[in-house]
């Protein structure tokens, strides 16, 4: 581990390791999107509740995982950051929060587009749902901190301690449904229990969470490439790449 993480403090490393990584990430991401979808909104049969509205299933679903998900990779990477004074941890949860604020919002939105033929209404003050929105207004505080310093390094600083401090809010929206009387729904599947759904519904909803994850991989990996190639542009092994490209 020790030996790992002495490797990330070399931004070129880092570079060229992504680079071998990032094309498995993309073509996972296409094709188990691409399956997924196709799968769950054209072939899964219709709920006999709910009727073809839940198909929003298959987008709603992933993307509020990967909220929650890339908030926790951010809080770590602050960590690092703060601990071993990494700078890729902080290139790369500075590139992750613009993904997780969108995925948030997608999550909160489909949400929405779901509860009308649910719930008969677009919004509740559901603790599922508001401590959703209290995740899209800690992205926002986290991105918004990025850019509110002259120095870099107290911006980072500042958004790795509200990424580290905001974390806590990722087991309430787990366990709201668990602590507190709420209309949202219990967790569909989870990684231990029994899947309360037929196979058929299931699995592309799996496909489609490893395919959001996978671009989520891929995503960032580029972003912080491009993030090194920025911060490092004065490094003589960024100039000999940008002379080889030539």
């Amino acid at each position: 581990m020790w030996a790992f993480i002495n490797k990330l403090r070399s931004p070129k490393w880092f570079y060229a390791i992504s680079a071998r990584l990032q094309p498995f990430f993309w073509v996972a991401a296409t094709a188990l999107i691409l399956v997924g979808s196709v799968w769950g909104l054209a072939f899964a049969p219709a709920d006999y509740q709910q009727g073809n509205s839940f198909r929003i299933i298959y987008v709603h679903v992933p993307s509020a995982f990967l909220a929650q998900s890339i908030f926790v990779s951010m809080a770590v990477a602050g960590l690092v950051y703060m601990v071993w004074k990494i700078k890729i941890a902080d290139m790369a949860a500075a590139m992750m929060a613009p993904l997780g604020a969108a995925m948030t919002f997608v999550s909160l939105f489909s949400g929405a587009v779901w509860g009308v033929p649910t719930w008969g209404t677009w919004w509740m003050w559901d603790a599922r749902l508001t401590s959703m929105l209290i995740l899209l207004f800690l992205y926002l505080g986290v991105i918004a901190l990025r850019g509110a310093f002259s120095s870099r390094d107290s911006a980072s600083r500042a958004a790795s301690v509200l990424a580290m401090v905001g974390v806590i809010n990722i087991p309430i929206i787990k366990y709201s449904v668990d602590w507190w009387y709420t209309l949202h729904q219990p967790a569909t599947f989870t990684i231990t229990g029994r899947v309360a759904m037929p196979t058929e519904m299931w699995v592309p909803l799996l496909l489609m969470v490893l395919g959001f994850y996978s671009f989520f991989i891929a995503l960032t990996l580029m972003r912080t490439r491009s993030e090194i190639l920025r911060r490092e542009s004065n490094k003589r092994w960024v100039r000999d790449l940008a002379l080889e490209e030539r």
